[in-house]
């Protein structure tokens, strides 16, 4: 089993941190937000620190970061923002003493990076769900998905779909994020193992021939043969073109994975949209899908 972090209570401290790119504006929303559900909000260095893009240097995040992993008093750790950055840092952190009091750490986007490693590494679950950065324009679904993730109560979602289906039903350990960083993970210490597992998948601004081709990998590499399930989240901010690529992103993605078994779904509320509702990464889950609707429910 996939170690669960302690949910948390109201009181609990939590820390900020910037792994990737800097804030190019406030969170005071976010903090807010944060402390009305009763936590105590620690600021990390990195949240206000600029160096070029980054939240500061390699070295000062970094150390941030390693700060509050190392710390009992922290009960878990939320990204500021993604970016780009994380993969220069990850090799640097140590999670041992995580390892003994595992906490939970919240982002998504570029923080799949540190996502995928605590899976695969740590065999700690962990929270893919909406960043300071994006809590002003987040749906107030999207955000009680995280308080409720955070404190433990069991969440389920369903929604209608408005691209075809594979119909199904399956039960399964959670994984995923964002498509590619979860290819740039692939041979290294922080790849999840995928096998019989229900992968989520979600991208932004790609094209559809780099969606493709990242698919095509996975399939190649064995990846997405042996999955109990696929939700395939937003795709989307994909520029036109100046020769059409002749698929939309959903239908390159069906192209390639129509033929195997396990039930599909499009059109999931994850991703880089407004109502990107919090994935409990490592967590069981039972998953049926429809032609159209779509139930999702933490076991």
């Amino acid at each position: 089993m996939i170690k669960q972090p302690p949910y948390l209570k109201i009181g609990d401290k939590i820390a900020l941190v910037c792994p990737a790119k800097k804030l190019p504006k406030s969170i005071h929303y976010a903090i807010n937000v944060l402390e009305s559900w009763g936590l105590e909000v620690i600021i990390g260095d990195s949240v206000y620190a600029s160096h070029h893009q980054f939240a500061g240097t390699d070295a000062l995040r970094t150390k941030d970061i390693q700060r509050f992993l190392d710390d009992d008093s922290i009960k878990a750790i939320i990204s500021g923002r993604g970016g780009y950055g994380s993969i220069r840092i990850i090799d640097a952190l140590d999670f041992s003493k995580f390892e003994e009091n595992p906490k939970w750490f919240v982002g998504f986007s570029d923080i799949t990076v540190l996502l995928s490693h605590i899976i695969a590494a740590t065999n700690t679950q962990c929270l893919h769900a909406q960043m300071p950065y994006t809590f002003e324009d987040a749906t107030p679904e999207s955000l009680l998905s995280l308080k409720k993730a955070l404190f433990g109560e069991k969440e389920s979602y369903s929604y209608t779909s408005t691209f075809k289906n594979k119909i199904g039903a399956c039960e399964g350990i959670l994984i995923g994020g964002n498509l590619t960083l979860l290819c740039t993970m692939q041979g290294s210490i922080s790849e999840m193992d995928f096998n019989d597992k229900i992968l989520f998948l979600e991208d932004v601004g790609e094209h559809e021939y780099a969606i493709d081709r990242m698919l095509r990998m996975l399939k190649r590499a064995g990846k997405l043969s042996k999955l109990k399930g696929l939700i395939v989240g937003a795709f989307n901010e994909i520029e036109e073109e100046k020769i059409s690529f002749g698929q939309t992103a959903d239908e390159v993605i069906w192209e390639i994975v129509k033929d195997y078994e396990y039930p599909i779904c499009f059109n999931f509320p994850t991703g880089h949209i407004n109502n990107n509702m919090s994935m409990n990464l490592g967590a069981p889950i039972e998953l049926t899908v429809d032609t159209k609707t779509v139930t999702f429910r933490y076991l």
